[in-house]
């Protein structure tokens, strides 16, 4: 309910900016854009096309700009960063976060990386090149280095009068971490218990000894799928070494999974979710054109099986009706096992260990469902046709078909996992040929077989 609400509510801002851009009313749109939440504003310009984006970018108050471009998809920031000036540039990034500065220094000009790099302290610095030392899609990169650390060896009260000096505390934070002089975690120091335990106390008899920090080579699905297991709202991140090296927050973990979601949607189509939607024409074309042209070659394949038996099919018309009916149950079927594997090895629930259970599993599956619905469509079959060979045939090219689709809708994940392609890239086009090409040789080589 919430999300259609919030849907319906960025539908009639989007609406209200279209009305508003169409009647030339600029000082009405600068005041709505500039009234908005950074990650609403990259929102609102991911929805604009380009000529009314530039327009909109234009209005947003300039503390806002580097926000706004830690949000908005790669395409879209890579074309609001080719109309800023290089000061404008070197300001909005030096308003950010270093964890929000690593997601986008790559896409600024070589001056503005120098210029910005040259601009902050050692320290800063320091923590931007740990950042950027691991890769995005780790829990490294994913950090950030805002953490407020605490020795063991002091008291409660050194703790609270530590936390007055600084005046403020990081946005998120229900923990300080617990180090050694060589920066190695060694707990965690809760909020609730600094104001609610004896000022007297050490450190090191009140703080939480057991906590497994987040190793920095992590993968993100993995800290998502940790956060989700132990309802974490922050974590420490640690080297090797077990030295701390920053936090993740709930925030980033979201964000993570969003991405996996839209990736993993948009990579069953062939595309790439940080595409932008009103890129040019000729743009768009050329990326999709190539699974487009994959699609056809897989196409083509299930052509030439038909065409193997087009003396069949010319003798027994009943076939070219029925045959669309194979293939489509098998590619319902397939269809239905691919997104659950996929899912499950998203959330972690699938591997080599248990793989060889979902796919006996799910070959039961489908021979149970071949079974009910053959029979269903033999029925049918010969009453539409009054020939009940032509039912027996069909029944069992579609038991054969569902028992492939639930093998390849099984395995073929597993198999693009294991030689390192994405198993969302191009699992749907590879089990459409498989369905396709089984069912109709099945179906087709049956009435061959039986019927000539």
């Amino acid at each position: 309910m919430a999300e259609t609400q919030e849907q319906e509510k960025s539908q009639t801002r989007l609406q209200s900016f279209a009305e508003a851009l169409e009647s030339g009313r600029l000082v009405t749109i600068r005041r709505m854009v500039n009234e908005l939440h950074a990650a609403e504003i990259a929102h609102l310009l991911e929805s604009l096309p380009p000529s009314e984006r530039e327009l909109v970018w234009e209005m947003v108050e300039p503390d806002k700009d580097g926000d706004i471009l830690s949000y908005v998809n790669d395409d879209v920031r890579a074309k609001l960063i080719h109309q800023m000036e290089t000061d404008e540039l070197v300001a909005a990034a030096e308003s950010l976060d270093t964890d929000d500065l690593a997601d986008i220094l790559q896409d600024l000009p070589d001056m503005v990386i120098h210029e910005v790099l040259q601009s902050m302290s050692e320290q800063d610095r320091f923590r931007l090149e740990a950042v950027l030392s691991y890769p995005e899609d780790t829990a490294g990169g994913l950090m950030n280095i805002d953490t407020v650390t605490v020795r063991p060896n002091v008291t409660i009260d050194v703790v609270l009068r530590y936390l007055r000096l600084r005046g403020q505390l990081p946005e998120m934070t229900d923990y300080l971490y617990v180090v050694n002089r060589n920066d190695k975690f060694l707990g965690l120091l809760s909020l609730a218990d600094i104001v609610t335990k004896d000022p007297g106390l050490m450190v090191g008899q009140v703080m939480i000894h057991d906590f497994e920090p987040i190793p920095a080579n992590m993968s993100a699905r993995e800290v998502a799928g940790l956060f989700e297991r132990r309802d974490l709202i922050t974590a420490p991140v640690v080297d090797d070494d077990g030295r701390l090296l920053g936090r993740i927050t709930i925030d980033d973990v979201v964000d993570v999974i969003r991405e996996e979601a839209e990736h993993s949607i948009m990579s069953m189509a062939g595309l790439d979710e940080e595409d932008d939607i009103f890129a040019p024409v000729v743009v768009s074309s050329r990326r999709r054109g190539i699974w487009l042209g994959i699609n056809l070659i897989t196409a083509l394949i299930a052509s030439w099986v038909i065409g193997l038996f087009d003396a069949t099919i010319e003798k027994v018309v009943a076939l070219a009706v029925l045959m669309p009916i194979v293939a489509s149950m098998g590619g319902i079927a397939g269809s239905q096992t691919l997104t659950l594997v996929i899912r499950g090895m998203a959330l972690g629930h699938i591997g080599s260990a248990n793989a060889k259970r979902i796919l006996t599993k799910e070959l039961a599956v489908g021979g149970l469902n071949g079974l009910l619905w053959a029979l269903v469509v033999a029925v049918v079959s010969t009453l539409w046709f009054g020939n009940y060979m032509i039912g027996v045939i069909i029944a069992a090219a579609m038991l054969i078909n569902l028992v492939a689709a639930a093998l390849a809708g099984a395995t073929i994940p597993l198999f693009m996992r294991r030689m390192g392609i994405d198993p969302a890239l191009s699992s749907s086009v590879v089990l459409t040929t498989v369905t396709d090409v089984v069912g109709f040789f099945a179906f087709l080589g049956l009435a061959t077989v039986v019927l000539l």
